[in-house]
């Protein structure tokens, strides 16, 4: 997908449908609206999310994203959405998985 900018440069984003899903997971985990799920928010500030929270959040990620994992470093230290994706992001990169989704699809398997 290609979005066109200001003097006519032109970006590619390299999966639209991946960013969406992992903020459409993280919507249905937390119980918040996915228009609110925007790169800058923050899991505690704006979601209520503790660290427990996130903890379970990193978990259903790595179920839906087989190749995606997180350390206990990496729950301690992604505060915002944008950084959580980028983890994803880069974690499928490295492994060679940016085009696939995991077993399950894209959609979370459950709602909270």
């Amino acid at each position: 997908m290609l979005f066109l900018l200001k003097a006519g440069h032109v970006r590619a984003e390299r999966n639209p449908i991946q960013n969406n899903s992992v903020r459409i997971l993280i919507a249905h985990r937390l119980g918040v609206d996915v228009k609110s799920v925007t790169d800058e928010a923050h899991f505690t500030d704006d979601f209520g999310a503790d660290w427990l929270d996130r903890l379970e959040l990193m978990i259903e990620i790595e179920a839906q994203f087989r190749t995606v994992e997180f350390t206990d470093d990496d729950v301690d230290q992604i505060h915002v959405v944008g950084d959580l994706i980028r983890h994803v992001k880069s974690a499928r990169v490295a492994k060679g998985d940016d085009a696939s989704f995991g077993g399950k699809g894209f959609f979370p398997s459950r709602c909270v």
